[in-house]
């Protein structure tokens, strides 16, 4: 098997596992703190929950993040052959992986580098799925383009309608919604990805 592809099928199996990783982590620090409020929280405000939440919390974060960014390394990067604009969109989606590894190491007890790290996680994450729909489009693959724009207007959304209408008092449910489409956009690619 050639390099390019085995590098491809290992990028592909790290994004499957980051989403599954990272959401059993999230989802198991927000349900061992009771006090936790979809509408009224940050998913990050579990981050400094003493006990096992913030480290589960924050681990998932980081790990996610890591295998995230072996999957742009090895797997995007790899199955765009190297166009230009394949390669700004797979740097985009690598920096946003390396600011969600920052955000768990950053938690909220860091206000102002949190902060930042935040935004970048939930800008960056849309503008590189954009970039990558004209790279699908480029290499002819329409399909992937359809599907890569709508995840990116879906991860952009909650975002939008949060900042015109103020729909939930806290950022909780934009951040799960946002990172749920990217979450989905990587496992669809990753099965792709991993076809014969």
């Amino acid at each position: 098997m050639p390099t390019k592809l085995v590098y491809r099928r290992i990028g592909a199996y790290a994004g499957i596992a980051a989403p599954i990783l990272g959401f059993i982590c999230i989802l198991s620090a927000v349900v061992s703190y009771p006090q936790f409020s979809w509408t009224n929280n940050a998913l990050s405000d579990v981050g400094v929950v003493s006990g096992i939440t913030g480290p589960l919390f924050n681990f998932g974060l980081i790990a996610s993040g890591l295998l995230a960014f072996l999957f742009a390394v090895l797997g995007l990067y790899n199955y765009f052959g190297g166009t230009f604009v394949g390669k700004v969109g797979v740097e985009s989606f690598e920096a946003a992986t390396l600011a969600l590894i920052g955000i768990g190491i950053f938690n909220e007890s860091f206000q102002g580098t949190h902060y930042i790290l935040s935004v970048a996680f939930f800008v960056l994450a849309p503008v590189s799925l954009f970039i990558l729909t004209c790279a699908f489009w480029i290499c002819h693959r329409r399909g992937m383009a359809a599907f890569t724009v709508l995840i990116g207007v879906a991860a952009a959304l909650p975002w939008l309608l949060q900042f015109a209408f103020n729909y939930v008092l806290n950022v909780a449910v934009p951040e799960f919604l946002s990172g749920l489409d990217v979450s989905i956009w990587v496992i669809v690619l990753c099965q792709k990805i991993l076809k014969p």
